[in-house]
């Protein structure tokens, strides 16, 4: 919450949070929500291109679309238009050994519900 306080209170405001993801198509390894104009209204902050596995970020608009991203693998955040950053506030701190299948499933599979809730 440190890093992207702004990012975090609106996201925390939203939840429970349930979408569904696709796999990236520029990307690299990870799987995003694409949320069309919802306006998160926070500025860029904490902001990368290539977030770690089990990190999550969230594109608040601009150049491309609303979205949020969680990286599997290695990721390079773009769009059609070209290279994003996005405010990274969330990291999954658990279970890395399984970010892996979750990205093959999307792929191969297609679309899967993903739910954010608060413990």
């Amino acid at each position: 919450m440190q890093k992207a306080p702004a990012t975090c209170r609106s996201f925390l405001a939203r939840l429970p949070f349930l979408e569904r993801v696709i796999h990236v198509r520029w990307s690299g390894q990870g799987v995003w929500m694409p949320l069309g104009d919802m306006k998160f209204d926070v500025p860029f902050e904490n902001a990368t291109s290539y977030p770690s596995p089990g990190e999550i970020i969230l594109y608040p608009g601009g150049v491309s679309e609303t979205e949020i991203l969680l990286a599997y693998g290695r990721v390079n955040f773009a769009s059609m238009a070209g290279q994003l950053a996005g405010n990274h506030f969330l990291t999954i701190t658990e279970g890395h050994d399984r970010l892996a299948l979750v990205g093959q499933k999307v792929l191969w599979e297609g679309a899967q519900t993903i739910a954010f809730e608060q413990a």
